[in-house]
C-alpha cells in the first residue's frame, strides 16, 4: 500500500488492471470537472486511456502542486522515483502504483512514444526550480513538456494515424494550459510561481507587487488582453488539426476545446478579475456548450451512432 498524492486515498498494489483503470477514473472525476466532463463523451473503448493519461499527470502534478512540508528537493527526488517507477512500467517491470500500471498498459497499446513521457517529467522537475519566466520563448520550454505532450499522448490515445494532426494537438494542449494560467494567476501566485512572462508585465507597466495586490486596472486589463488573444490564437490553429481525428472521437475534443477556451470569456465576463473568484462553467453551460457542439457536426454523431450498432 501506498500514499497516492492526486487523491488521498491508499493505493492497494493488489488491483487488477481493470480496477487500477477504475482508480484512475475516480482520480479524474475527483480533480477535473470540465476534462471528466468532455471525456465521458468519448466511446466507452476510448475513455480508460483517456482516464489514465490523466491520472498519470495528475500524480506527478500534485508531487509539486500540494507538496505538504516536503521540501523542493524531496519534491524533486520525488518525481525522479516517479519517473523511474514510470519508465519500469512501461518497459513491462512489475510496479506497486496501480496508477503506472494502467498508464504503462495505455502507453503500450496507444504506442506513446517515451520521450514524451520523458519531457513531460522534465517540465514537471523545472517547478521545483523555475518559479519565473523571463520572456515567451522562455515558458514555450516549459509548457512544451508540461502541455504541448499531453496533446501528443492524447492522439495516440485518439488512435490518430496522421503526424500532420501533431503541431496542432500542441497547440491545443498549450492553450488549454494558458487558459487554465490567467484563470490561476492568484493561486500560483500563492504558491510562488508566475507564469506570465516577466517581459509581458514590462510591457503593460504591471509589476509583481501589483501582482501580489491583486490589483486589476488599465494595466492588468491591457496585459491579459494581449494574454488573451495569445492563447486563442493557439486554439484557432488547434482547430484546423480536429480533421485528422477518427470520426467519432472528435465531439469530446471539441467540447474539452470550447470550454476551456470558454474560461477566457469568463475572465472577460468578470471584468479581468481573477484576484477575487474563479473564473468557472456551470453544469447547464457545460451541458449547452455540448449540445451546441453537436449541432455543429451531426456527421460526427452520426458517426458514433453507426459505430454503436
Amino acid at each position: 500500500m501506498r500514499l497516492d498524492p492526486a487523491s488521498g486515498v491508499k493505493l492497494d498494489d493488489g488491483l487488477s488492471l481493470a480496477e487500477s483503470y477504475e482508480l484512475c477514473r475516480l482520480i479524474q472525476k475527483a480533480h477535473s470537472r470540465t476534462y471528466y466532463f468532455s471525456t465521458q463523451f468519448f466511446p466507452p473503448p476510448v475513455r480508460p486511456g483517456v482516464h489514465a493519461l490523466y491520472a498519470f499527470m495528475r500524480y506527478a502534478d500534485e508531487i509539486v502542486d500540494n507538496p505538504g512540508v516536503t521540501s523542493l528537493e524531496e519534491q524533486l527526488e520525488g518525481l525522479r522515483a516517479f519517473e523511474r517507477e514510470t519508465m519500469a512500467a512501461v518497459a513491462g517491470e512489475p510496479v506497486a502504483n496501480p496508477v503506472l500500471r494502467a498508464y504503462a498498459d495505455t502507453v503500450r497499446t496507444s504506442g506513446i512514444e517515451p520521450a514524451h513521457i520523458t519531457a513531460f517529467m522534465d517540465s514537471m522537475k523545472m517547478d521545483t526550480r523555475v518559479f519565473r519566466y523571463e520572456t515567451f520563448r522562455e515558458l514555450e520550454v516549459y509548457t512544451y513538456g508540461s502541455a504541448a505532450v499531453v496533446g501528443l499522448m492524447m492522439c495516440r490515445v485518439l488512435g490518430v494515424a496522421d503526424t500532420s494532426a501533431d503541431p496542432h494537438a500542441e497547440a491545443l494542449g498549450v492553450a488549454m494550459q494558458l487558459s487554465n494560467f490567467l484563470r490561476d494567476v492568484a493561486e500560483d501566485w500563492r504558491r510562488g510561481r508566475v507564469y506570465l512572462p516577466l517581459e509581458d508585465l514590462e510591457r503593460f507597466g504591471y509589476r509583481e507587487e501589483d501582482l501580489a495586490a491583486g490589483i486589476v486596472d488599465e494595466r492588468f486589463v491591457s496585459l491579459m488582453r494581449f494574454e488573451i488573444e495569445r492563447a486563442r490564437k493557439l486554439y484557432a490553429y488547434a482547430d484546423e488539426g480536429i480533421q485528422y481525428i477518427p470520426r467519432g472521437r472528435r465531439w469530446p475534443v471539441v467540447v474539452a476545446r470550447e470550454l476551456y477556451a470558454g474560461i477566457l470569456g469568463r475572465i472577460e465576463a468578470r471584468d479581468y478579475d481573477v484576484f477575487s473568484g474563479r473564473a468557472e462553467t456551470s453544469r447547464p453551460r457545460k451541458l449547452l456548450v455540448a449540445a451546441r457542439c453537436a449541432a455543429r457536426d451531426p456527421r460526427e454523431i452520426l458517426a458514433r451512432s453507426t459505430a454503436r450498432r
